[in-house]
């Protein structure tokens, strides 16, 4: 029996997410050595981040062929605004950061350089192409959380941020975008097959990167 589309996703990117999870932003999450400035920069360009994913996942909406998957898709969305102003509020508070000041704040280089990768693809290509440049934000968050689990935090705030990706609740989230994935499969001839893939390891490409942002607290250089 073949594999399928996302079992052939995630094969093509298996070393991205060895070099993810192996990352110091994340195993500091669990062994204690990650600064909290640096896990607040992270915050504060991840709720930017919900922000324009919740953009390039309308723009997948409006891609889709059938009602069911136009209205997933709407619906996640708006998810991603209520984890941003839900989520990422309390955190904020928890942190001592000004959710004014936070608000004022502008993406960074590699944030602004993912978005901007989404929309486009969203916009510009096909539907499934949307679905493959999206589908590494859901999934990658999903398997670090349920890996970051079993390491556990002795912090209380990267704890809640760990326990929300690694829960079941979000894993029913993910796993409707792997049937939808898995829908598009035989579909797909051969020259889009092997764009999904790009997609799909660039998304996840910058996954490592946006990690590595947040460590470094990035900055413009000029």
């Amino acid at each position: 029996m073949s594999d399928s589309l996302s079992d052939e996703l995630w094969a093509g990117a298996a070393g991205i997410y060895q070099a993810i999870v192996a990352h110091p932003f994340l195993t500091g999450l669990t062994d204690g050595s990650l600064p909290q400035d640096a896990f607040a920069f992270y915050v504060v360009q991840d709720a930017l981040y919900l922000q324009r994913f919740g953009q390039a996942l309308a723009a997948v909406a409006s891609r889709a062929p059938v009602p069911a998957q136009t209205e997933m898709f709407a619906r996640h969305a708006a998810e991603a605004l209520q984890v941003e102003q839900t989520l990422h509020g309390s955190l904020l508070a928890d942190l001592g950061i000004n959710p004014a000041s936070a608000a004022q704040a502008q993406p960074a280089p590699v944030n602004l350089a993912y978005t901007s990768y989404l929309l486009a693809t969203a916009i510009g290509g096909s539907y499934a192409e949307g679905v493959s440049a999206v589908l590494p934000c859901y999934w990658i968050y999903w398997e670090v959380g349920k890996e970051l689990q079993r390491r556990g935090s002795s912090d209380p705030r990267y704890q809640r941020w760990i326990d929300l990706y690694g829960s079941e609740e979000f894993g029913d989230v993910v796993r409707e975008v792997l049937a939808v994935t898995d829908e598009l499969g035989p579909g797909l001839a051969a020259p889009e097959r092997d764009r999904l893939h790009r997609h799909f390891r660039t998304s996840s490409r910058y996954e490592w990167m946006f990690w590595d942002m947040g460590y470094r607290m990035e900055s413009w250089p000029v």
